[in-house]
């Protein structure tokens, strides 16, 4: 048995009868903290090039995929192996100069290549994108999820929703110097805290309420659709 199955088994037990009572009442939204504190983690590691904790911390990355692998299959949607086989598949399909004809000589061309495919797939429909908005990088933190909106916004002059409060935006805005806004923030996110709110995941959900509501406002032919 593989120590990768060990791992599944390990983490399918802990969901089980008489399994562990924190395991067995997460869902894939209560696990998304999780995530973000273990690749944290990960990434500070990186950053200090400490090989021994990294690999610690790249298996309590490797804990979080189980572990959303594992809820998806008790739902009857995926398993751990289709994870695995599907992106297998992708990365041989976007490596055709490895696994098929032609030949690259630089990273810009692989690159370039990659971005092609990964628009051919997107228009064949094996990825949902955006009518308005570019695709973002993988949204964490949730306040550079917001920054990027906000400046797609401003960019390309699209409709301030109504689930932004322009007038307070541009009120609070007029005298907000870097000190100030860190104590906002801080007291915001230690008010949330204080009443139990996961104040990262609020950023982010209502960061998605502002992309679909500009969405609807902007046809696809609209000044917004991505370049």
């Amino acid at each position: 048995m593989s120590a990768i199955e060990d791992l599944r088994r390990t983490i399918a037990r802990l969901r089980g009868p008489g399994g562990c009572p924190w395991d067995q009442e997460q869902t894939h939204a209560s696990l998304v903290r999780c995530l973000i504190d273990e690749v944290s983690e990960l990434i500070d590691t990186i950053d200090r090039l400490d090989l021994p904790h990294m690999r610690e911390e790249l298996g309590d990355v490797l804990i979080q995929v189980v572990f959303h692998a594992q809820l998806a299959e008790e739902a009857g949607h995926f398993n751990l192996e289709d994870v695995a086989r599907e992106v297998n598949e992708k990365l041989v399909r976007r490596h055709p100069h490895v696994f098929g004809a032609g030949k690259l000589d630089t990273s810009a061309q692989v690159l370039a290549q990659w971005e092609q495919i990964k628009a051919g797939e997107k228009k064949n429909g094996t990825a949902a994108g955006s009518t308005v908005f570019k695709p973002q990088p993988p949204r964490l933190p949730a306040l550079m999820f917001a920054e990027a909106v906000w400046k797609r916004i401003q960019e390309k002059n699209l409709p301030v929703p109504a689930s932004v409060d322009a007038a307070q935006v541009a009120a609070l805005g007029r005298n907000l110097d870097e000190a100030a806004l860190g104590r906002m923030l801080f007291e915001l996110a230690a008010a949330a805290r204080a009443r139990g709110l996961d104040a990262e995941a609020a950023l982010r959900l209502h960061t998605n309420r502002v992309m679909r509501d500009v969405e609807k406002s902007v046809p696809a032919s609209g000044p917004g659709q991505p370049a």
